[in-house]
Order: C-alpha cells, then sequence, then structure tokens
C-alpha cells in the first residue's frame, strides 16, 4: 500500500465516521407525542346582575391587560325579511357617535389609552369588544355603556356605511368563491336565516329608522354575556359594570331559526360565469348543533380530510394531481345547526375530475378506518395548536365567550385535548359516516358552463343559473353571435373634462373629445396621472352608424416603460401590435391578427359604448370584448343596476347606475338618463379611485 493510497483510506474513514455521526443525529422518525399536561386554565366565576347580564371573569394578572366582549343574543336572525343587512349597519355605525361623543371623539378617547374598541355581528350573535391596559379599563366600560345606551347612528354615517357595504357587495359579485359561498348557504338552508345574505336591494331599502329601532330592540342586557379577562379583580368588575352598564335595561326577544330543508338527492348548481379561468367548488351538507357528543371525533377525521395542508384533499388535489392552489374541509360551529364543506379552485380543464376526485374523498373517510399515521398527525396537531388559541386576554375571552354562548360546559376548555387525544379510529370512521353524506350533499359549481357544462353532466344532474340567480337552459351556455345594436345618436360631438381622485384627493384627469366626420366618429382621450407618471392619448375610430370598430391608436407613458396599441379592422379580422407596461419593469408585447366574431367591440371602445345601449332599469347584456393588451376575448357584463341622482362637480345628474364586470376590477358607471348620454362619474369597485365629471 502506498503513502498516498493509505492516506486516501484515512481520510475516507474520517468522512465516513463524520458523516456517519452527523447522521445519527438527525432520526428518520418523529419522537413518541409527549403526554399531555394539564392546561392550567384559569379558573372563571360568574354573577349575574339585576338587570339581568351575566358576568364572566377569567382573572389573569400576568399581563397589565384586559379584554372585553360584551355578547348580546341577536343579529342577523333578526334582520327584518328585504332588509338584511340591519345588523351589520348597525355594529358598524354603533361607535360612529352618541349623544355626548362624536365618532372621532370615541376614536380619539379609546386610542389615547392604545385600546380598541369594535362591533361585531354574526347571525347568531352582536358582539362589542374593548381591549385596553388595564389602567384603561375605566373608560373602556364607559365608552361601551355609552355607545350601547346613548348611540345616536348619524344619517351621514348611516349613508357613508350604506354606501361601503354596497361597494363590498360589488367587489363579492365579481369573486367566484364568494358566488359560490353564497349560492351554498342559500341552497343548503333556504329559509332558515343562515341561507339569508345582504343583498344591494336589502341594503338600499334599510332607513336610519331602521338601524335605530334595531338597536332599540334587540341590544338589551337580560340574556347578555359580558366575558373579562386578564388584569381584574370580580370587586372591580362588578363596580364598574353597575356604574357603566347598570341603567341598561330590557330583554331581547326570542328568535326563531325554522327548519332547514330535508337532505335530498344530490344535484349539481352550476353558476355560469362566462370567461371564468377556474372553477370554484363548494360540497356540503349540514353538519353538528354545538353540543353533539360526537363532535371531537368529527373534528379528528375532518382535520384527516382536508383541514390543513397535510389533509388528503391538498395532498391529493394540489400535490398529486396538479389541480389546484388548495382545497380543504371545514366543520362550522354555530348556536343552530353549523354547515360541513369541502372547498377547492381548480383549473377549469380538471373540474369534473376534481369533483369526482373530492367527492370519492368524502366517501372514503366514513368507509375506511383511518391509519394509524394519519390519525395520530391528526390529534397530535389539534391538541398542539390549541395552547395557542388561549395565550392572550382577547384569545381567552373569545373561547371563554364561545364556550358559554353555545352551552358547551364549564370544562370544555380544559378538557378539550383530553377528549380530541381519546378519540379512536373507529368513532373518527363512525363520526365521519354520520357528518358527510356524500349522496344528499349540495354541489355548487362557479365556472364557464360552456366549458364544464358536459363533464359535470356526467357526474349529476345540474342545474344552471346566471351569477344574480336567473335560471339557464343549456342552450344559453353558448348564445349565438349577433350585430351588436347601438344606438349612435347619443355619442354627439362634445368635450368632457374629468377629475381623477384616488383616496379622496384630486391626482389627475382625463378629457374626452367626441368627434364625427366623414362616417366615422371619433372619441380622443388623454389621461394624466402625474404622481404614476401615467400621460396616455387614445383615439378610437368607430362606423358612424353602426359604431362597429374600425380603429384603435394608443400611445402613451406609465412610469418609465411606454405603452402603445395599433389596431385596425377589415374584412372582420383585427391586425396590430400593443405593448402594455407590467409591473416587473419589462412591457408585455401582443402581435395581433385574428378574427373578430360579429358584435365584438374592443376594450378602449367600452366607455363610448355603454351609453349606446338601450338602458333600462334591470337591463343587462352580454358584451364580447377583445383586449388587445391580451389579444384575446373576454366576456363583459353590463347590468343596469337601478337609477338615481347623483352630484358631481358638473352638476346634479338623473342617472342609471351601471356595473361593468368581466374586466381585471368590477367598475361602477353613471350614465345621464337624459339624451345624449353622458358618464358623470366612474368607480372602479372596492378601489379608491373614482372620475368625476367637472364639465
Amino acid at each position: 500500500m502506498t503513502a498516498v493510497t493509505s492516506r486516501f483510506l484515512i481520510v475516507a474513514a474520517l468522512l465516513s465516521a463524520a458523516f456517519g455521526t452527523a447522521g445519527a443525529q438527525y432520526p428518520t422518525e418523529p419522537p413518541p407525542p409527549m403526554p399531555l399536561t394539564r392546561l392550567g386554565f384559569p379558573p372563571f366565576r360568574e354573577a349575574r346582575l339585576g338587570s339581568g347580564l351575566v358576568v364572566v371573569l377569567v382573572e389573569n394578572r400576568k399581563l397589565p391587560v384586559v379584554s372585553i366582549q360584551l355578547s348580546i343574543p341577536t343579529g342577523s336572525v333578526h334582520d327584518a325579511a328585504g332588509k338584511q343587512g340591519v345588523a351589520t349597519m348597525v355594529a358598524d355605525l354603533l361607535t360612529k357617535g352618541t349623544a355626548t361623543r362624536s365618532a372621532d371623539e370615541i376614536a380619539a378617547a379609546i386610542e389615547g389609552v392604545g385600546g380598541s374598541l369594535s362591533a361585531i355581528p354574526s347571525e347568531d350573535f352582536f358582539t362589542v369588544s374593548a381591549t385596553v391596559l388595564a389602567d384603561g379599563v375605566d373608560l373602556a366600560f364607559a365608552l361601551i355603556g355609552d355607545v350601547l345606551r346613548n348611540a345616536t347612528f348619524p344619517d351621514d354615517e348611516v349613508e357613508l356605511t350604506r354606501r361601503r357595504i354596497l361597494s363590498t357587495l360589488e367587489v363579492e359579485r365579481s369573486q367566484p368563491a364568494a358566488i359560490a359561498d353564497r349560492y351554498f348557504v342559500r341552497t343548503l338552508y333556504g329559509d332558515h336565516p343562515y341561507g339569508t345574505r345582504e343583498t344591494p336591494a336589502s341594503v338600499r331599502a334599510i332607513t336610519a329608522d331602521d338601524i335605530r329601532q334595531f338597536a332599540a330592540s334587540y341590544l338589551r342586557p337580560e340574556g347578555a354575556m359580558l366575558v373579562v379577562a386578564g388584569d381584574l379583580g370580580m370587586d372591580a368588575l362588578r363596580r364598574l359594570a353597575d356604574t357603566h352598564l347598570g341603567a341598561w335595561r330590557g330583554s331581547v326577544p326570542s328568535r326563531t331559526y325554522g327548519q332547514p330543508p330535508l337532505p335530498r338527492a344530490t344535484e349539481i348548481l352550476l353558476v355560469h360565469r362566462p370567461g371564468s379561468e377556474q372553477s370554484n367548488i363548494v360540497i356540503g351538507n349540514l353538519g353538528l348543533r354545538p353540543g353533539a357528543p360526537d363532535y371531537y371525533a368529527a373534528t379528528v377525521a375532518n382535520r384527516v380530510l382536508g383541514a390543513g395542508a397535510d389533509a388528503r384533499l391538498f395532498l391529493i388535489l394540489r400535490e398529486q394531481k396538479g389541480w389546484t392552489y388548495g382545497a380543504y374541509s371545514n366543520l362550522s360551529r354555530r348556536f343552530d345547526i353549523g354547515p360541513f364543506e369541502a372547498t377547492a379552485e381548480v383549473r377549469t380543464a380538471v373540474t369534473d375530475s376534481a369533483l369526482r376526485e373530492m367527492l370519492f374523498q368524502l366517501r372514503r373517510i366514513g368507509a375506511e378506518v383511518i391509519p394509524d399515521s394519519e390519525l395520530t398527525a391528526a390529534k397530535g396537531y389539534l391538541t398542539g395548536v390549541f395552547p395557542l388559541t388561549i395565550e392572550t386576554p382577547q384569545d381567552i375571552a373569545g373561547q371563554v365567550a364561545t364556550q358559554k354562548r353555545l352551552g358547551l360546559g364549564n370544562d370544555y376548555l380544559e378538557k378539550y385535548r383530553e377528549r380530541i387525544a381519546a378519540v379512536t379510529a373507529a368513532q373518527a370512521r363512525a363520526a365521519a359516516q354520520q357528518l358527510i353524506r356524500p349522496d344528499s350533499v349540495v354541489i355548487v359549481v362557479v365556472g364557464d358552463g360552456a366549458k364544464i357544462y358536459e363533464g359535470l353532466a356526467a357526474i349529476g344532474p345540474v342545474r344552471i343559473i346566471d351569477p344574480e340567480g336567473k335560471a339557464l337552459a343549456v342552450a344559453d351556455l353558448t348564445p349565438a353571435a349577433g350585430a351588436l345594436v347601438l344606438d349612435a345618436t347619443q355619442l354627439a360631438p362634445r368635450r368632457d373634462s374629468l377629475q381623477i381622485m384616488i383616496q379622496g384627493n384630486p391626482m389627475g384627469a382625463q378629457i374626452v373629445e367626441i368627434t364625427a366626420e366623414a362616417g366615422v366618429v371619433i372619441v380622443a382621450e388623454r389621461t394624466m396621472i402625474p404622481l404614476m407618471g401615467m400621460n396616455q392619448e387614445t383615439r378610437v375610430v368607430m362606423d358612424a352608424a353602426t359604431l362597429a370598430l374600425k380603429a384603435v391608436d394608443q400611445t402613451g407613458q406609465v412610469g418609465p416603460q411606454a405603452a402603445e396599441t395599433h389596431v385596425a379592422v377589415e374584412g372582420g379580422r383585427i391586425t396590430g401590435r400593443a405593448q402594455t407596461p407590467q409591473p416587473g419593469g419589462q412591457p408585455k408585447v401582443a402581435e395581433i391578427d385574428t378574427l373578430l366574431p360579429e358584435g365584438t367591440i374592443e376594450a378602449n371602445q367600452l366607455t363610448a359604448v355603454i351609453p349606446a345601449l338601450a338602458l333600462a332599469d334591470g337591463a343587462t347584456f352580454s358584451l364580447s370584448v377583445f383586449d388587445a393588451s391580451e389579444g384575446s376575448l373576454k366576456p363583459y357584463t353590463i347590468r343596469v343596476d337601478g337609477t338615481e341622482t347623483t352630484t358631481v362637480p358638473a352638476g346634479t345628474f338623473d342617472v342609471f347606475k351601471v356595473t361593468v364586470t368581466g374586466g381585471p376590477f368590477p367598475t361602477s358607471m353613471y350614465v345621464t338618463q337624459a339624451a345624449p348620454r353622458r358618464i358623470v362619474r366612474i368607480e372602479i369597485v372596492g378601489q379608491p379611485f373614482v372620475m368625476e365629471l367637472v364639465r
């Protein structure tokens, strides 16, 4: 053996020993779970005040913080028919002014002691919450007592809240997940209060008197519960409650839930959303009542099925199949019977495959005994994460309030982990069999019906509606193309100036000029937003009689990137080139040469075409829109959501409120009823961007 060989063998031996030692430091199997230790959850004490208010104290002196949760047994269950949303508006407005304090004064007072004050409604309970440092607890109680007994619900604040809720609803109408959820609960619960949601019509119908009457009737102490956690003793709590809530009197009227629909054979509700690039799937059925004895076993089964990124639905649909970014299941607890549901957002092309797989997994969880590895992991996660839900006074107050409101027993929090840990595989399977009923589930799929209907119909009966709930036939999924009927007289020659507002501040301007010459109508726009480095000019040329597109020329700058579009239409084809700025710094270039189906408009025509439609209250139009920036066709929906009077810098106008969906953001356009029509206001729904006519 040479010296070189000897040295090589020595080095090899040393490396082997080193790697062997390193390998020994990282076992291949996880350690066995440690035995559960007692949580040591602070005991809580209860008292009942003369007003009927129940007071619950969880005393914890570790931190100088006090969290207060006052839960009243009311909520959307008490919304009047046709006025869903009253409870939501009351909660939003409760802290917006009292007989002695303005909204600003209330906010300044609670923020001045480093605290927070809010009101949140649910279907079952109306909760007023505050969290403060211990030396600010007297102020917190004073503010809670003031808003509960003396809230004035100012008219101007009512209208601001109404506008905010309507804006939120408009955004939801453009979100497939929100559409799927709305139709799922409506189908699952029917006329039961859990099945009703506020709508634009119901929110508009609510008056300030409705709001004040709700507060006067339902925000009462009899049956309510005040849970306080943190650095406070019972004597001090009773003194504060008597001082600030002692004059609060009255009882909450009883609530009636009724019965949700009986289970029925599975039917697929397809919500046709033309152009959707994915499908949103919700599958579920009525679940458990809050005190159900098999709740713990059902929770373990649900964890194995879909309550996490390590559960079956996620691992199979995402990791194995690559069909989705995520798929989950959820078991909700309510005062009345809660829902079980499984959800996924999948690529359009695999909608039917994903639905079949989800139904298979729902059947499997109740048919097979859960393997020890999955059972141990699920129980370990649930018992391990639970202490994190009671770390802060806010957490503790919330957990105790839930425990007491739902009648779960005084030992629920202390015994939760033990009961989860005791669940066997057989119990989990039995609970899943009771909880999940794959042959009588509600299935809602939101997506492009023209592309997914046949696959869904091979799984089961399909009922089709549009996002507004209108029944559709299979033929409606692929409507025949036809000429777009427009009234060209609405585009009279004129020059409009609009101001651009961002977060309520003037940030730019747009000049729109309409001219007519030699058989064409020309719409020229110049848009300037200096803060964004935007300066863009657009020229749209259309046939004077039909408003059919002839050409679009657009040049400009957005920040450091050039924006440029040049397209022309001839012989039914659209050709040209578009360069569109992108957030990454490299503009997107699209070379265009394609057929333009009859009745199709280009995206830059939209503001010219909408006033030329046959606008009327309740009218809906489906437009095929070519987006030159992407070189693709998109279906847009133009919906007239009523008439109203709106004031802009140019004056006060009677307008149609027109909602446009299908583009990057839902948009509201306010179009004058008087001819020739003009767009006097444009809002990007859910965004702080508004354009208003100045002259």
